[in-house]
């Protein structure tokens, strides 16, 4: 019965195939930030206490992470999430609106070290396009991980896509804020890196600041 009550609060998006924006409102007026991949979601439920005038969109696979987000958020009062089951890809390829989105978050994914598992790797160079649309202009894509090789390999589909630019600035004012991964590698005496990109605007665009 708990299940139920907390399940009503989980937008499960599993086999949809239409705009986010039709199936939660998105409001205009309130910059919009993704946590993708949020797992238990306390990095979600800490962004979203410190700006209460913004919109988390908190998004993960697994029910039971979601689950355990809606608690802590019912715990702390937290009203400007909405908690999605759906895979990655759907959500950004399929059903995000373009230019929605003020800052993404892929924070300690899955680094798929085995060679035979890379191509099952999120951040590869076709993602890096519809990174880019599902971006506001100024919008900005936050990654972090505790790979090194991970993070070379993303510093690379980055800088080749010619999409961005490095912006590092960016998440300092979450710098504190961190992840269940990232505490736990920490406590292991693990570093995790945390790198910011903002989307180039073309020069023609009548939204482009320069670089």
């Amino acid at each position: 019965m708990r299940n139920k009550i907390e399940d009503k609060y989980i937008n499960i998006l599993s086999g949809e195939y239409c705009r986010l924006d039709r199936i939660i409102t998105l409001p205009p007026d309130r910059l919009i930030e993704v946590d993708m991949g949020c797992g238990k979601g306390s990095f979600a439920t800490q962004l979203a206490a410190r700006y209460p005038d913004r919109l988390v969109i908190a998004a993960d696979v697994m029910i039971g992470r979601l689950r355990k987000l809606v608690k802590r958020n019912e715990r702390e009062g937290i009203v400007n999430m909405r908690a999605l089951r759906v895979e990655a890809r759907s959500l950004l390829v399929l059903m995000m609106p373009d230019r929605t989105v003020h800052r993404l978050h892929i924070l300690c994914p899955d680094p798929w070290p085995k060679d035979r598992h890379r191509a099952n790797r999120l951040l590869c160079a076709d993602f890096m396009g519809q990174i880019h649309r599902i971006l506001q202009p100024g919008g900005m894509f936050h990654f972090s991980t505790d790979d090194v090789n991970y993070l070379t390999a993303v510093e690379q589909v980055v800088t080749a896509s010619g999409l961005f630019d490095p912006y590092p600035e960016g998440w300092t004012d979450i710098a504190d804020l961190k992840t269940d991964f990232e505490r736990l590698w920490n406590a292991e005496g693990k570093a995790v890196q945390h790198h910011v990109w903002r989307r180039r605007e073309p020069v023609d665009d009548p939204n482009y600041r320069g670089h």
